[in-house]
């Protein structure tokens, strides 16, 4: 009961009566879209802008919107809403001229945010208009003359974000946004690194109330499966790259390309957040949406965690070297298997053996190879070895490396004598 009674209040506290419009200044700062559509109610126009250091507008249309002034509220209100919202599927089915045009695009309204306001409706659509064309002449929608559709058409992608705003403004400079913007796409690297260390500090990015209501679940079955997962796999990789972020009315959306592995299992898929903040300031996701990548980052991934493995193999050979036992026997799982020999205690009594005969004076490491393995990542390389007693062997040493919390160990070690 105490649940509901801070939702209702939330619901009742954001929908004021007849407030006033939203007129956001349009800043350039560094995680702004490559593309944006401005819509301005007020002036019956649609902008086109471009981010090329600095943002730019590219070309403008006259537009006609809802018949009706102010935010859209519920359903059948005439109203055009207000906020950030993205393009979506164009509509295939075939359309009435005078009202539509012949082209015609969903946008996402109800986003999470206006699901959490209680808003209704749907059926936002930007699109052409075959019949006289006249300001605030839709039932909401955005809607150009034909023949400025199909140039829209022509520069618009699915994803494209659609900012619309009773009145609009847009600077070459950064602004104070670059400071927010900046702070979310730090904020979302902090949740993909606290989703990879599987703990209770992965649940503080997100406003559970708030959650709640912009999804179909509770914020508790999101927190069960996620808990459920979590003990169940012994690591997960994330990776977030193409952050990009757009202010709203009050809230921010942020979206990202986002590349998950663990054992068996590796997607790439995009995602938006919607950040509202909390009441001691700090900034909370309330709603996601799911799209489709913009890119594959399976290559950055493996780019990245090549570079990882290459700093611990050369930490390994250090230690080898080094004849430092005890660091050399912490590169290896407790059940490591190097040729014949199973267990790092094995592994590294068989070194200790090998070094009270001869000291190691040479150990190179030359064509590193890595690629994803089942246990983790597969390293192969050319390996030259000689040690003080004139015993010298080329050959090739392939290691299976598994994520070991920041770190990695090595689980398999095999070598075979280059011909």
């Amino acid at each position: 009961m105490r649940v509901l009674v801070i939702v209702l209040a939330y619901i009742l506290c954001s929908i004021p009566a007849q407030a006033e419009g939203w007129v956001p200044t349009l800043t350039s700062h560094a995680y702004g879209p490559p593309r944006l559509v401005a819509v301005d109610k007020t002036a019956q126009t649609l902008i086109m802008l471009e981010r090329q250091s600095p943002l730019r507008e590219i070309r403008r249309f006259p537009c006609t919107t809802g018949q009706a002034d102010g935010d859209k509220r519920v359903e059948g209100d005439l109203r055009t809403p207000e906020g950030v919202y993205f393009v979506g599927h164009r509509i295939k089915r075939k359309l009435e001229w005078g009202l539509y045009g012949d082209i015609a695009y969903a946008l996402n309204y109800p986003n999470p945010v206006d699901r959490i306001k209680g808003k209704t409706g749907g059926g936002i659509w930007i699109h052409g208009r075959g019949k006289e064309f006249v300001p605030r002449d839709t039932q909401g929608c955005v809607a150009l003359k034909v023949p400025d559709m199909r140039d829209v058409a022509r520069e618009i992608a699915y994803g494209t974000p659609v900012v619309i705003a009773d009145g609009l403004s847009w600077t070459q400079d950064p602004g104070g946004q670059d400071a927010v913007a900046e702070t979310l796409a730090s904020q979302l690297r902090q949740w993909a690194s606290d989703w990879e260390g599987r703990g209770e500090a992965f649940f503080s990015h997100y406003d559970p109330v708030l959650m709640s209501l912009s999804e179909q679940y509770g914020f508790s079955t999101f927190a069960a499966h996620k808990r459920t997962v979590f003990s169940k796999k012994p690591w997960i990789h994330v990776m977030v790259d193409n952050i990009h972020a757009v202010p709203g009315p009050d809230y921010w959306v942020t979206w990202f390309d986002q590349y998950y592995r663990t054992p068996g299992l590796a997607t790439n898929t995009g995602k938006r957040f919607y950040w509202k903040q909390d009441a001691e300031g700090r900034w909370r996701i309330v709603g996601r949406e799911y799209t489709p990548a913009s890119e594959d980052l399976t290559d950055k991934y493996v780019a990245a965690k090549t570079g990882e493995l290459r700093v611990l193999v050369d930490a390994w050979r250090t230690a080898w070297l080094g004849m430092d036992l005890k660091a050399y026997r912490a590169f290896y799982a407790e059940q490591a298997v190097q040729d014949e020999r199973k267990g790092a205690t094995l592994i590294a009594e068989h070194k200790k053996t090998l070094w009270a005969r001869t000291a190691p004076v040479t150990l190179d490491v030359d064509d590193f190879r890595v690629k994803p393995h089942p246990s983790g990542f597969e390293v192969a390389f050319l390996q030259t070895f000689a040690d003080e007693g004139g015993y010298s062997d080329i050959g090739l040493k392939t290691l299976i490396l598994t994520p070991n919390g920041s770190t990695w160990k090595i689980d398999s070690e095999e070598w075979k004598r280059a011909r």
